[in-house]
Parts: C-alpha cells; sequence; structure tokens
C-alpha cells in the first residue's frame, strides 16, 4: 500500500508514521527528514535545497517531488510507502500524481488526523526538552519529578522556540491555509481517510486501521 499521512503538528502523525511503518512494512518516508539528511550529506539535491533555504526561500516544488520520488523508488519501498510531511500543497499532490502513474503507482489513501486547535496548543505549548541528553517532557501528560530539572541528567529544561504559543498558533494558521484544499482535493479524489486524533497512541492506531483496512 501507499499511503499519505495528513494532521496539523502535534497530531502525532510521526508516532504513528513510525508504528504503522513497523507492523505493515511500509517504508516510512518523512520529508522534513529526508531533506535533514539531503543536507548534511551534501547530495546534489541537498545542495541545491540548501541554497534556497539560505536566500530565505522556499524549496520549489519540482525539487522537493524528485527528492522524494528518489526515495519512493529505492529497493526498500518495493513492499509500499507512507509519506509523513509530504506533500503539504494541491500543487505538490497533482505532481505527485503525475510522477507515481509514470512509474505505474499510486495512492492507496490518505489518513487525516484531526485534532482541534486548542488541543494542539495545550500539547506543543506544555513541552519541555533537555538540550543535554534530548530526554522531552510536557507539564500535563508527563512532568519531570523537579521542576525545571530533566529526571534523566539533572540538566535544566527549556522550550523550544516552535513550541512557543505565538509560534505555534503562527504554524496552525500556515497548516489550515495549505491542508484545507489539499484535503479537498483527496477527498474529491476518493482517498481520504479522516481519523479522530483524540485518545492515547494505541486508541488513534486502531482508529487509523479501521479507517483504512489492509494496513
Amino acid at each position: 500500500m501507499n499511503i499519505v499521512l495528513l494532521g496539523p503538528p502535534g497530531a502525532g502523525k510521526g508516532t504513528q508514521a513510525a508504528r504503522l511503518a513497523k507492523a505493515s512494512g511500509l517504508l516510512h518516508l518523512s520529508s522534513g527528514d529526508i531533506l535533514r539528511a539531503e543536507r548534511r550529506a551534501q547530495t546534489e539535491l541537498g545542495q541545491k535545497a540548501q541554497e534556497f533555504m539560505d536566500a530565505g526561500n522556499l524549496v520549489p516544488d519540482d525539487l522537493i517531488l524528485t527528492m522524494m520520488m528518489h526515495h519512493m523508488s529505492k529497493p526498500e519501498a518495493t513492499g509500499g510507502f507512507l509519506l509523513d510531511g509530504f506533500p503539504r500543497t494541491v500543487a505538490q499532490a497533482q505532481g505527485l500524481d503525475v510522477r507515481l502513474s509514470r512509474e505505474g503507482k499510486k495512492l492507496d489513501a490518505v489518513i487525516c488526523i484531526e485534532v482541534e486547535d486548542e488541543v494542539v496548543l495545550k500539547r506543543l505549548t506544555g513541552r519541555w526538552s533537555c538540550a543535554n541528553c534530548a530526554r522531552i517532557f510536557h507539564e500535563a501528560f508527563s512532568p519531570p519529578k523537579k521542576n525545571g530539572v530533566c529526571d534523566n541528567c539533572g540538566h535544566s529544561l527549556s522550550r523550544r522556540k516552535d513550541d512557543e504559543p505565538d509560534v505555534v498558533a503562527e504554524r496552525l494558521r500556515t497548516y489550515h491555509e495549505l491542508t484545507k484544499p489539499l484535503v479537498a482535493y483527496y477527498r474529491d479524489e476518493g482517498l481520504l481517510r479522516p481519523v479522530r486524533g483524540i485518545g492515547s497512541v494505541d486508541e488513534v492506531g486502531e482508529a487509523i486501521r479501521k479507517a483504512c483496512p489492509g494496513l
């Protein structure tokens, strides 16, 4: 199966994608992880992407598509893939359809994890991380034993810049602006599988499997 996983920041896409990939044997392809890896390795695609980013510009759709298709065409993806964080726009979705068609492939389903904005804000703005050992805590769900101090190594905790309330609000605004038409596009294509993203990790995972039989 070839699957796209959509959802706002803080919806648990990365967690669910990793679990689904492990259970189903699909190749998990995170656009953010791939972009960072290509840049670190200084590949031709990574260098081109870095040039746009250094200039303060978005990486063009064609370059992102080429990068993702390169990984979707690897032998590890023979059994299917799970796209996380891509496509982000209707233009990218249309480009993906065209390129997959050229290779005799197609998407089988698009899973959209739906979580209300106020829940996302609570999840993300309550996160605190340790810069020393990378352990993550949450004010409400998994607080440290001592406020502001890492249980694991005793280092002070801090909030990531992109988890600040105003930044999270802007991330959500951008997500809705880009994703609303993308969701409509996949609904019209008959591929959309909406899933409620509230509950335990296991409960959300079960809801995904029910919405997309075969996973």
